[in-house]
């Protein structure tokens, strides 16, 4: 689905969504399918899900939105340093 429909099925809500398609451009990430993972009514139990999803799939690409936006803009931020191992 596209984020405006996306918009119109869940009006004033907190979404965990999945990126189907996207890529990059211009240091932003454009969404260009999304899949709704789960509609909440409260940013502390969408991130919650988040988390849980995100450890257990950590290659899924996941998100947290409220409704209200009306356009994802998505900078595209690059980690440097070294990650520790699990």
């Amino acid at each position: 689905m596209q984020w405006e429909d996306i918009r119109q099925h869940y009006p004033q809500q907190w979404l965990l969504v999945e990126a189907i398609k996207a890529h990059s451009e211009a240091n932003k990430r454009i969404l260009d399918q999304l899949a709704v993972v789960g509609a909440f009514s409260d940013s502390v139990t969408a991130m919650r899900n988040y988390t849980q999803l995100h450890h257990e799939a950590p290659d899924r690409e996941l998100y947290v939105f409220h409704t209200d936006r009306a356009v994802l803009d998505i900078t595209e931020r690059r980690w440097l340093g070294i990650r520790g191992l699990a």
